[in-house]
Order: C-alpha cells, then structure tokens, then sequence
C-alpha cells in the first residue's frame, strides 16, 4: 500500500476497553514531532525566523529572529533565498510555500532519522489514508533498510504481488513518465516515495530493485489498481478445523472493531486446538492496537510493551483489558514484513504467555513516532521513543528470531510456514 511502516510503535487513539495511553502516544504509527512549530507559524532552522502559513497554503514571511534564537545565525539562509528570487532564470517558478515547505523538510532531515519527517498537505493526505486501507497504487509496504527504500511487504491479491516483488526488495530507482519521474531514491524520505509510487489506478509505475541472490537488478513495471486493505481475516484450518487462523493485515483505524468482530467468532467455537495469529507482512500501525491484541491473550496487569524515552524514562504498558483468549494456545506467524506493531504483538505474546514463534526473522523496526496535524493540512512526523518487549529486547538489533525457522518454498502454492504453525500449535 505504499505506506510508510506506520510508526508508533505506531501512535494512536484509545479504542474502548484499551490501556489509557498519555497524550503524546495518540495519532498515527511510526512517526511524530513538534506541536509548536506551527503554534505561532513555522519556525526554520532551530525555530529561527517565523513564517506563517494560512489554512489556504498563503506564505507570509518574517525576518525578525525570536530572542530564544538569537544565537542562530540564519544570514546564509537569506542570502541564498534572495539569490534564489534575484538569479533563478524563471523566477515566476518560485513558490514560498514550496521554499517553506523544502527548508523545513531540510530541517527535519538533518536529523538523520528517516521516519522523523515533514508532510506537505499532499503527502499528509496519504498517510491518513494508508491508515484507513482504502488507495490507489500497487500495493506494496515500505520502509527502510538503513538508509535504502526496501519493500516491507507487497500485500496480497494486489498488483505488487503478481508483479513477483518481494518482502526485502531494496528499490532503488523509481519511474513514471506520466509523472515525468525518473530518479533513484538516495535521500529519498517516504513520503516522497509514497506519493511517487501512488497514482490513478490504470497507470503504470517502474520500480528498479535489487534482490538478494540476484546480481543484476530487476526492472518491474506495475500497473495501479484501486486497493481495499482489510484490517482483519478469519479463517479455520487443520485437521477439522479446528485451528483459528487469525491474520492481522495492518494496525489502521478499524483493526480494533474487526478484531473483537474475529474473537467473538473463535469464542463461539468450544472445540478449537488453539489460534494462530498470522502478521507476516504486516507493517505496523497504531500502537493501541497491538497492546490491545496482545491483551486478549494475557493477564491483566501484564506488562505488554515498555517505551524507553531516553535519559532512563521507562514506561510501561500493561494490559487492562480482560484476557477474553488467555486459556487459549498460541502461535505467532511472522516473517521479514512484520514490522512495529507486528513486533510488538509478537514480542509480548512470547515474552508474557510463551507462545512460539513461527517463520522468518521479522523487520526490525523498534523505534516510536507520533503524527501531528498541523496548520494548512501539513504534518510532522517525529521518533520519540524506542519500545522494548517486556523482556527488555530491542528489535532494532536485528529483529525476532522466530523460534522454529520456516521459509516457504516459492515454486509451490502451498504455504509451509502456515502448515508448521499448525503442527507446533498441536503438537
């Protein structure tokens, strides 16, 4: 779905029943920043000079310096914008609310975070409609490998995935005549890379990737389609079905509702072996989500996920919800899609209730963001925190390692990793 791996551990609202999350947790999943910049406008560099940017887009700028900054030296700033307005051959090209927008996503750049960014209106637009599943594109999740654009996961029956990509895919280039685009994607940030790869559905899109294994690259063209992403899939498998496959696609806005919608259905069936909650290629989502997931299958009072804020400010998240699937068995399917909040999922269910682990090692995303809305239909995005599972693992290290190791094989239709966890669960 093109999406940034949503963040905090995916920030989010508190859904009925769920752990009272503190103010700064609340939004979207994987990133956050400063409400004050845009208090009183936009403030550049350190909070340098201010401009303000209306509702409507409409720039009006100051060069007066705020006191608290006065130490900022910001004349090579205004040097190069008045150069900017008095040489650049085609001056009526010159938008101050792109040069506003392109300094301050300059600004939050250099922090060197890739999922601490700035979102023009466009861009924010997006995100908030990756969290509601419904798009146009190709349908592929995205992140990063260190610093290089990779494929998180492509989702099922879109484009993306008759397209062969694959979870691990780096891209490395990306081209849309349509769009007259045709760059490659060093310092790209993921917005950028979302609104690029986004597009009508009907249009095609060229992504340039690198896959391990293969030494030359793989040119892929792909055609969008219109995107319907469901938070939650039941079905039951096994021997009499009698094992509820469980899997959770994403953590968006609705996951929540269709999760209590799937555990009232397993609820009703007194025979079951036991669940298997399937988060490959998931990337993440809201952060309440998982800890509510994870508390249907816990104690309350357990310790689900804990958020290390730095300077030795640990806080942690426990389950308030009543353990509806505590008696019941199970099992985690991941693999190098899972992401944030699949992590945390995972992480919690083998730390606090000893359910095994099945698959492939997962992404490694342990950092958190928060999304704020801020004035003219921009964002920023900012990491907080890092989350911890309750037995103190960092995934950033390296990710889960999944307890039984299970790679399905891709010239057959079957699904061995699913098989595996159904066998471990009865066994």
């Amino acid at each position: 779905m093109e999406n940034p791996v949503p963040t905090k551990p995916d920030n989010s609202t508190v859904p009925e029943g769920g752990v009272r999350v503190p103010r700064f947790l609340k939004v979207l999943s994987a990133l956050v920043l400063l409400a004050s910049i845009f208090a009183g406008g936009y403030l550049i560099g350190k909070s340098g000079f201010a401009t303000q940017v209306s509702n409507t887009g409409v720039v009006s700028i100051s060069r007066e310096i705020p006191e608290k900054r006065q130490d900022v030296d910001f004349a090579l700033f205004w040097e190069t914008w008045d150069r900017l307005e008095a040489q650049y051959f085609n001056p009526d090209e010159i938008n101050k609310a792109d040069l506003v927008y392109g300094a301050i996503k300059g600004m939050v750049a250099a922090v060197g975070d890739p999922y601490t960014v700035f979102l023009t209106p466009s861009e924010n637009e997006i995100t908030q409609e990756d969290l509601q599943g419904n798009f146009e594109g190709v349908g592929i999740q995205i992140g990063f490998r260190g610093t290089q654009l990779a494929v998180i996961s492509p989702l099922p029956g879109t484009p993306a995935e008759r397209a062969n990509i694959e979870a691990g895919d780096l891209i490395v280039a990306i081209t849309d005549t349509q769009k007259d685009v045709d760059r490659g994607t060093v310092g790209i940030t993921l917005p950028e890379a979302v609104r690029i790869i986004r597009g009508p559905a009907g249009s095609k899109v060229t992504l340039t990737l690198l896959r391990d294994g293969i030494d030359e690259p793989l040119v892929v063209e792909v055609e969008r389609q219109s995107i319907d992403v469901p938070s939650v899939a039941l079905e039951f498998v096994g021997e009499g079905e009698r094992v509820a496959h469980l899997r959770v696609l994403r953590f968006g806005g609705e996951t929540v509702k269709e999760w209590d919608e799937a555990v009232l259905d397993i609820l009703s069936r007194s025979d079951l072996a036991g669940v298997i909650v399937d988060v490959r290629g998931n990337p993440g989502g809201f952060l309440q989500a998982s800890i509510d997931m994870a508390s249907d299958f816990v104690e309350t009072g357990d310790v689900v996920v804990i958020e290390d804020n730095g300077g030795g400010r640990m806080t942690e998240f426990r389950s308030e919800r009543v353990g509806r699937l505590a008696d019941r068995k199970v099992v985690i399917l991941v693999d190098g899609g899972s992401a944030s909040a699949s992590e945390i999922l995972a992480g919690a269910l083998r730390d606090v209730k000893g359910a095994i682990v099945v698959g492939e090692t997962t992404f490694g995303k342990g950092t958190i963001q928060e999304a704020q809305q801020l004035k003219g239909g921009t964002g920023l995005h900012i990491t907080i925190a890092r989350w911890l599972t309750p037995s103190g693992f960092w995934v950033n290290e390296g990710g889960l390692e999944p307890d039984v190791q299970v790679e399905n094989d891709r010239e057959t239709p079957q699904d061995e990793q699913l098989d595996s966890a159904v066998s471990t669960l009865i066994s």
